[in-house]
């Protein structure tokens, strides 16, 4: 499932973001959602969300 719609993710999911420093490398980081920073209900990009490591970045996939 993708990370664009904000009631997909929900504080303790796991999800694999994308840091703002690897959106050129593709390169994803796993983990679990501390906070949704992203105020919309959608983005085309992912929400925004930070990790409970307070790593910052957009959701490119929610792992069930």
């Amino acid at each position: 499932m993708s990370g664009e719609s904000r009631e997909d993710i929900s504080v303790g999911s796991t999800v694999d973001i994308i840091l703002k420093e690897n959106q050129g490398t593709g390169i994803l980081t796993r983990g679990v959602v501390m906070r949704i920073l992203t105020k919309g209900n959608y983005h085309p990009h992912g929400i925004k969300v930070m990790l409970e490591d307070d790593q910052v970045g957009r959701v490119k996939m929610i792992v069930k």
